[in-house]
């Protein structure tokens, strides 16, 4: 049984993705221009995520597992999940993500098979749940960051909606009702009264947008873009509240945050690696023309303040780990230096990632050497995985807690 194999991931063309960044580290042409958005690493049905064994032969990463489950995954894993529980991917957003929620496990396993009873098909565009499974995820960027996590503390989220006159009218539902209410209030209003509220602060943002006078910092840059993003005749995105509601992060390179099940949130600009529950569960709540379900939306939605807890990039630190407090996962990452060795010992089915420089990994008698164009590994457990960087290098690993 082989413990170390070369990986291809899957590679997913959704709109919003960039045309150069993972052409280039998976250094494939794209003479199309097609948009390149996600790497997916791992065995959801979706990702069909390739190993390449010594001997030349290609399986499935899911199919190997599946050979020989308690000694791919270790005796735990396999009792706990009876697969990889995770998903490993890498991001290029150029143009802002769906706002969005993640269903929790329990309701996930129920909400799925409600659908499965209804007769609704898996690849249903109206589909809200494509497995039983929770989608908690972390992300590590890459570069320059921004995203929307959370609601805005409430003193915050006061001073946004009083500085902004078209959303005066949230000002008593949120006085009165809370989160609940004011979220119910801006998923619920007739489109007619939607585009009556933000065509005139629409109206107001794009010129500036248009003339670089809006800094990512503020909402109206975002909500100008996301105006410019999503036209419709006759129909505005109501997920443009969304952006003054929600706490605007900006990570730097190397810093990461992790989001859980019910916590509303869309990436809006940049590269970064992310690691998640094995699973595609996402219901959507404006800025994108799939399907939204405002009714599912708000049953999964957590109507509370968010205080956004950065986690800090490495500093100095060749090794570190990015806390999660989930068990389907773990990350960890590790700088290195032209010449430096570690050696690594797999507890589960594991993936090693490259996003800069080359490194050699051996495992008994097995080489595999990762660089730009082969940028990915998976390890088992029961013999130990020499890492030697033969330039400076960041490599990540997926993996489950100890």
């Amino acid at each position: 049984m082989q413990k170390l194999a070369l990986v291809k991931g899957a590679i997913k063309h959704y709109d919003w993705g960039g045309v150069s960044f993972i052409p280039s580290l998976l250094q494939v042409e794209n003479p199309q221009m097609k948009p390149f958005a996600e790497y997916w690493m791992g065995v959801h049905p979706g990702a069909n995520c390739v190993l390449t064994m010594d001997d030349g032969r290609e399986i499935l990463l899911r199919e190997y597992i599946s050979t020989s489950p308690g000694a791919l995954l270790g005796a735990s894993v396999n009792a706990a999940f009876g697969q990889m529980p995770y998903l490993l991917k890498v991001l290029d957003v150029k143009d802002m993500l769906s706002i969005q929620v993640h269903p929790s496990k329990s309701q996930a396993a129920l909400d799925f098979e409600a659908e499965n009873r209804k007769g609704v098909p898996l690849d249903a565009p109206h589909r809200n749940y494509r497995d039983a499974n929770h989608k908690p995820e972390l992300m590590v960027a890459l570069s320059g960051f921004y995203l929307l996590h959370g609601f805005k503390p409430e003193a915050q989220l006061l001073q946004t909606l009083e500085a902004v006159p078209e959303l005066h009218v949230f000002i008593p539902v949120f006085k009165q009702g809370g989160y609940k209410s004011l979220y119910k209030m801006a998923m619920e209003m007739a489109q007619e009264e939607v585009n009556a509220l933000l065509q005139p602060l629409i109206n107001r943002i794009i010129p500036l947008y248009l003339q670089e006078k809006l800094d990512p910092s503020a909402e109206d840059f975002w909500a100008a873009r996301a105006a410019q993003t999503f036209i419709r005749p006759g129909s505005i995105d109501r997920g443009i509240f969304s952006i003054y509601f929600f706490n605007i992060v900006h990570l730097k390179t190397g810093e990461a945050i992790f989001q859980d099940a019910g916590v509303p949130h869309a990436y809006l600009e940049g590269y970064n690696v992310e690691i998640m529950a094995s699973s595609d569960n996402v219901l959507r709540g404006g800025l994108t023309s799939k399907h939204i379900d405002t009714a599912e939306l708000l049953k999964h939605t957590k109507c509370e303040a968010t205080h956004p807890q950065i986690i800090p990039a490495g500093g100095n630190k060749k090794a570190k780990v990015y806390p999660a407090p989930v068990p389907d996962f773990e990350l960890h990452s590790y700088e290195l230096k032209t010449g430096d060795e570690t050696v690594l010992q797999p507890v589960t089915a594991e993936l090693f990632l490259l996003t800069e420089g080359e490194v050699e990994l051996t495992s008994g008698d097995i080489r595999v050497v990762l660089k730009a164009g082969s940028i990915a590994a998976a390890a088992f457990p029961g013999a130990a995985v020499k890492v030697l960087a033969g330039a400076p290098s960041l490599l990540f690993r997926a993996t489950v807690p100890l």
